[in-house]
């Protein structure tokens, strides 16, 4: 389901890296993130709700270039 929020995100489970692009155009890569949230995160009917409830001020992040 498209997302007002999230433009695109990619799970890799070997570094528990999830990379994700916003809408706005920023791109963060969210470091130690267990498979079952990015799971719940690809399930999820909205998901900017998710990352704002389960992944937001929760786990360390980069931002991307």
């Amino acid at each position: 389901m498209p997302s007002s929020a999230i433009r695109w995100f990619v799970y890799d489970a070997a570094r528990r890296r999830l990379d994700i692009r916003f809408t706005n155009g920023r791109r963060y890569s969210y470091h130690d993130v267990p498979p079952d949230v990015a799971d719940a995160l690809d399930g999820a009917s909205s998901k900017g709700a998710y990352f704002n409830e389960a992944i937001r001020d929760r786990y360390r992040f980069t931002r991307r270039r």
